[in-house]
């Protein structure tokens, strides 16, 4: 398998090689693109880059920029949803957002995980787990949400929670 594949499939790897480099290489020109922009001008030309950057996302949406992201290419957003500014999504792994879902500044979703053992940590090996946020959910601004971790339907979090 590639070091991607790996990634992907939540199993250990390290983040280097052609593909992984293209695929970051591409997030950090569309997110300094977005970062850059006077969106209040340029509202669609915005949406269009989120759209080539994400995996998916709904028609009605809006992210305040800045936002940062490793791939993009691995979160999947449903409709209806806003980010407030400073959502950083580390997607070495999926990321599934539901509907009708909201960020306060400062969300943070982290896929990405190092192993405990110092040794297996040095060989530069890491890995990614999923998450997923149901429909209906509200997250609170500051709000850290690690790898692995999945928030139902009709749940609210509260600002400063991980």
């Amino acid at each position: 398998m590639t070091e991607k594949e790996l990634m992907l499939s939540q199993q250990l790897y390290i983040a280097k090689g052609e593909e992984l480099a293209r695929d970051n290489g591409r997030a950090r020109k569309l997110t300094r693109l977005i970062n850059n922009m006077a969106t209040e001008e340029q509202v669609e030309e915005c949406r269009r880059l989120f759209r080539e950057l994400l995996g998916r996302i709904g028609d009605n949406f809006w992210i305040e920029p800045p936002y940062r992201t490793d791939y993009g290419c691995n979160t999947y957003i449903g409709e209806n949803f806003y980010a407030n500014y400073d959502c950083i999504i580390i997607d070495v792994a999926r990321v599934y957002i539901g509907d009708r879902v909201f960020f306060g500044p400062r969300v943070c979703i982290y896929t990405a995980g190092h192993p405990i053992d110092a040794g297996i940590r040095n060989t530069q090996l890491e890995y990614g787990k999923e998450v997923r946020i149901g429909n209906d959910v509200w997250i609170g601004g500051n709000t850290g949400i690690n790898p692995g971790v999945t928030v139902g339907n009709n749940v609210v979090i509260g600002s400063g929670s991980v």
